[in-house]
């Protein structure tokens, strides 16, 4: 039973993404910068330094004893003469027995090429998407265990032409914008990633949180979305920095991605938002201080709302529900609603519902939504900000993985299984917020 939501309300959203966003109202419908990690922890966007430098020799420090130098071995891609390859291509550089130094790609005609390497030294990443049907040069420097300094050079052409089959793309992030602390960055894909493919799309999802606050990846399951988060709320003040780097990216299935897309944007203060379904009742918290505890009233038996912890996606302070098309001429409605702030996209939101101030405390009413008084709902739209959390505790119902953003629907440990990459052992363990639902 969700309404569809009128006017500006599904604008907000798409301009973020660059493609259309849903329509939804009250309702509970389920939904049809240096270092790079490779889709598993803190990354960084191109435009930082270059690898560290090689540490202590072999040998050095009084007592001891010097060791045989370890054989050494640079391997570069792609391989020289490599042709037609695409414009996110990547400078591989895998060294034994040394270190990689440094990294330079050189377009002919066209100058130097910006970008950073991979922490874990795999790989040298542009800073922005090559061009098509150019040649590029690159030179790898290692320096070998022994001291000596060796490079190795590959040059290779991108393909023609930008491939006809896309995959759209979209990022749930405004640049210069500051959100919640519990804000997922939120990555859209359309069509879906199949499984195959996520592993090689996920190595292109670049992250870089100040101060560091590693995370994960997570993919829903039919690989729409993709959510990025740590084990833990972000503290406030942080500063994220995103890269979607897909343009002309294989995404498979013959299709390529549509663009690089990008934004930083800032944490601010840590709110939270919890509704307890026994007592009907929201408790709200900023900085672990109760600010107010205001009645509401939830979906009704045939129309609950969803458990879980969810986030605020959008925020509208006028919008219209209209659920005629879903509920018919006798139950469907048109009304206008102040002070929404959408929670799911099956059309969960919060929002005044003067109607059923008398039930608000008592009884639950509504089509899936939380209602509150006007006067609640205008004092709580003017605390939120997008990517807060919203935790309810108690229904018929349990939230819907990828029915909104939803990567606080999981526990850490099961959350992480949604990384189509390798989490690192320290990481898998950390100690997750203590959310449910």
């Amino acid at each position: 039973m969700r309404p569809r939501t009128v006017g500006v309300v599904a604008w907000t959203l798409a301009l973020a993404l660059g493609v259309p966003a849903a329509l939804a109202g009250c309702g509970g419908g389920e939904p049809g910068p240096a270092k790079v990690v490779p889709g598993a922890g803190p990354t960084a966007g191109p435009g930082a330094t270059g690898a560290a430098g090689p540490g202590g020799e072999p040998g050095e420090g009084p007592g001891a004893t010097p060791s045989a130098a370890e054989p050494f071995a640079l391997t570069v891609t792609p391989r020289p003469g490599a042709t037609g390859l695409p414009i996110s291509t990547e400078i591989g550089t895998t060294a034994t027995g040394g270190t990689v130094t440094r990294v330079t790609l050189t377009e002919r005609g066209g100058g130097r090429v910006a970008g950073a390497p991979r922490e874990d030294g795999t790989g040298w990443i542009p800073a922005r998407p090559l061009r098509y049907g150019r040649d590029y040069t690159a030179a790898v420097t290692a320096r070998r265990s022994d001291g000596q300094v060796e490079t190795r050079s590959t040059t290779f052409r991108t393909a023609a032409q930008r491939p006809a089959a896309k995959t759209g793309t979209g990022l749930y992030l405004f640049d210069g914008a500051t959100y919640g602390v519990a804000m997922p960055v939120v990555v859209e894909f359309f069509p879906g990633i199949r499984p195959a493919d996520r592993a090689a799309v996920q190595r292109r999802l670049l992250v870089t949180t100040t101060p560091p606050q590693p995370g994960v990846w997570h993919w829903v399951p039919n690989g729409t979305q993709a959510y990025y988060r740590a084990p833990r709320f972000w503290q406030t003040g942080t500063r994220l920095t995103v890269r979607i780097a897909l343009d002309g990216h294989p995404t498979g299935g013959g299709r390529h991605g549509d663009t690089d897309r990008s934004a930083t944007v800032t944490i601010g203060r840590r709110l939270v938002m919890e509704v307890d379904n026994a007592t009907k009742q929201m408790s709200v918290r900023r900085e672990g201080r109760l600010l107010r505890k205001i009645p509401v009233s939830l979906g009704k038996k045939s129309t609950p709302s969803s458990s879980g912890t969810m986030v605020v996606m959008e925020k509208k302070e006028k919008t219209v529900f209209d659920t005629r098309a879903e509920l018919g001429p006798r139950e469907g409605y048109r009304i206008d609603i102040t002070y929404a702030q959408r929670l799911t996209w099956g059309g969960e939101y919060i929002h005044a519902a003067p109607w059923s101030v008398a039930d608000q405390g008592r009884r639950n009413v509504s089509h899936g939504c939380v209602n509150m008084s006007q006067e609640n709902a205008a004092w709580l739209f003017d605390q939120t900000l997008v990517g807060d959390p919203v935790t309810v505790r108690g229904t018929e119902r349990r939230l819907a993985d990828g029915n909104g953003w939803t990567p606080w629907l999981f526990r850490w440990p099961d959350y992480i299984r949604g990384s189509a990459l390798p989490v690192p052992p320290d990481l898998a363990a950390a100690a997750d917020e203590e959310i449910s639902g």
